[in-house]
């Protein structure tokens, strides 16, 4: 298996690859890479602009309830690997690989997942950063039991992905709202955050959760440089569950992509069902029974993203593969063939490359159109640098697998 940050084999009908899947791909992991652009620091120094302001606005994670586009990266890594998973199958089977032979693969590859995201996270640190919230962690935590799952018919990955949902809300409205002597400070959210809910929908607050207060006793059994109280994001451990939600939702849609279904078919049947998931997230979101957070990835951010991740694949699909124009994306399936170098790039040798530039360019390089601009003519050339590697290694059928 490979190309992807799940390394999951490549989708192909009949022979045929679905081009409309890289570019998918590579359309999330320039989403991932564009970080280096920075328009949160050109727009801090122009606060008048509109413009800035949305591009701004779109290249972060929202405060807590919400989505913006740069939230749907995560989401669509881990739709796309449950996207492939039949293909990959499919594929393995047909060279004759047996079932556990297939099993011990998934397993290698969840601990090989599990550890990237790790190193990744600990790159600056001082000692190994345990943490489990990192996008490739948190596929490889749930990725076996998406592979068993994948073995098992259409009905029974429905029900499964019934009982995460409704299970992990469960568990969440179960747990305790925090009484009046609670130490909001030391969970890192002041009691009266704007962000904060209200009523029922309180029990998805800031660290004040069932996923906060797991990760308390859990990540405090790692050696720390300090006692593990709250993650200032708020992100979680136990957000691995309904992110294999979020894949069994990939891996219903390439159920129906296998099944060879005539393309605008599919295309009108994608939609529709991107269109149904989020009209009711929106519904539960604002009745406060389950609301839309991506950074504990609730139930109703589940349904939210997994409908956005249905719509840009109606786009892609339909666009790319059901009406032939196949040669305009190649810039996005140049990354997409190859996301596992290009997630390493963006996560883990930007800071590199953009102290290289200022070695060989000088510290003022950037300054060429003034400070407004710097980070913007900086975050560029990272860019490019990044872009023309993945390109050398497209051109050279270099492709990283796992």
């Amino acid at each position: 298996m490979k190309n992807s940050p799940a390394a999951t084999e490549t989708a192909k009908i009949g022979g045929s690859r679905l081009i409309s899947v890289d570019a998918y791909r590579g359309f999330v992991m320039l989403l991932m890479m564009g970080e280096a652009l920075s328009f949160k620091e050109v727009y801090s120094k122009l606060p008048g602009s509109t413009f800035w302001s949305v591009l701004a606005f779109n290249q972060d994670h929202v405060a807590w309830a919400g989505c913006s586009l740069h939230d749907m990266i995560q989401p669509s890594f881990s739709f796309l690997v449950g996207l492939a998973l039949p293909f990959s199958i499919a594929g393995r089977m047909a060279k004759g690989d047996k079932f556990s032979e297939l099993l011990k693969h998934a397993l290698l590859r969840s601990v090989i997942l599990i550890a990237l995201g790790i190193f990744l996270r600990s790159m600056w640190s001082k000692q190994t950063y345990f943490t489990f919230e990192d996008t490739l962690t948190q596929i490889g935590l749930g990725y076996t039991f998406l592979f068993l799952l994948g073995f098992c018919r259409q009905r029974i990955q429905i029900i499964a992905l019934v009982v995460i949902l409704v299970g992990y809300w469960a568990a969440f409205a179960a747990y305790p709202l925090p009484g009046g002597g609670f130490d909001y400070a030391a969970a890192g959210v002041p009691p009266n955050w704007e962000h904060n809910f209200t009523g029922f929908a309180a029990h998805w607050n800031k660290n004040t959760n069932l996923a906060w207060a797991f990760d308390r006793w859990f990540l405090n059994l790692f050696p720390r440089e300090s006692v593990f109280t709250h993650n200032n994001g708020g992100y979680a451990t136990l957000s691995f569950i309904p992110t294999l939600g979020t894949m069994i939702i990939g891996l219903l849609a390439g159920n129906q992509l296998r099944k060879g279904t005539a393309p605008f078919v599919l295309v009108r049947r994608f939609v529709l069902t991107g269109i149904g998931f989020i009209a009711i997230a929106t519904l539960l979101h604002f009745t406060g029974i389950a609301p839309i957070v991506k950074r504990i990835w609730t139930p109703g951010w589940v349904l939210f993203s997994g409908g956005c991740c249905f719509l840009l694949l109606s786009f892609f699909y339909g666009v790319i593969d059901a009406a032939g124009h196949k040669k305009w994306p190649l810039l996005l399936v140049m990354i997409g063939t190859n996301s596992i170098a290009a997630y390493v790039l963006a996560d883990g040798f930007g800071s590199f490359i953009r102290e290289s530039l200022y070695i060989h360019l000088g510290r003022n390089y950037d300054m060429i159109f003034g400070d407004a601009y710097s980070t913007l003519i900086k975050g560029a050339l990272v860019l490019a640098i990044q872009w023309l590697i993945l390109f050398w290694m497209y051109r050279k059928k270099i492709f990283i697998k796992i």
